[in-house]
């Protein structure tokens, strides 16, 4: 899992830099000189560039990579966003499956435990704010409808292995009450036995060995 550490020092203005990217053409290298032409010049504003790296968007050196192409359709461009912070945040999201739900206080919360109080409690209301405004702006319906369609699928194959189970459940009984089974617990064993007898004229001697073996035979 992973769980960025990049946040904003202010929100405000989040979703209008996250709209300039969808009408700017992309740039070979993500630099301040780039940000700056897209009118987000304090110092502040900086911070988006750390933060696109944390969401996948660029690599270590400044360069878009795939997402961020994908992220310039804006007909995807939100549910981009809300793929790319479910997997930034995927610690977050192993504790609470629907953290893009939780309010910012419970969101602070959740990340005193994950990083284990190593953070001020003054950083921990900027990495909560600054998840609250991505998912703000980001679109879940795809995503929940992808959970909605596998637990679907989850309940249907729960159910039809119920449904083998009765079947199966229904076959045992119907040989127990026919007698069936208590002939499968209990099998009549039969044994056979070959007596290969000795070559003799004498008629005495074949009836000492039959009258032997039906005295400890039968």
């Amino acid at each position: 899992m992973s769980l960025i550490s990049s946040y904003l020092l202010t929100t405000k203005n989040l979703a209008p830099f996250l709209n300039s990217l969808t009408t700017a053409q992309a740039p070979e290298v993500f630099t301040q000189k780039f940000l700056e032409s897209l009118e987000f010049k304090s110092t502040n504003d900086r911070l988006f560039i750390g933060l696109l790296k944390g969401l996948g968007f660029l690599d270590e050196s400044g360069k878009p990579v795939d997402r961020y192409y994908k992220f310039l359709d804006q007909t995807q461009s939100k549910k981009v966003l809300a793929d790319a912070i479910r997997e930034a945040y995927g610690d977050l999201f192993a504790v609470q499956i629907k953290a893009n739900e939780l309010t910012a206080t419970e969101v602070k919360n959740k990340l005193r435990t994950l990083t284990l109080g190593k953070n001020s409690d003054r950083v921990l209301g900027f990495m909560a704010n600054t998840f609250k405004a991505l998912t703000e702006y980001a679109e879940w319906d795809n995503l929940e409808s992808k959970k909605d369609e596998k637990d679907k699928i989850k309940n249907t194959e729960e159910k039809q292995e119920n449904t083998e189970k009765e079947t199966l459940d229904e076959i045992f009984d119907n040989e127990l009450d026919s007698g069936n089974l208590s002939k499968m617990v209990n099998p009549q064993l039969h044994y056979n036995i070959q007596i290969h007898l000795p070559e003799s004229r004498n008629q005495a001697v074949y009836d000492v060995l039959f009258k032997s073996l039906k005295k400890h035979l039968f």
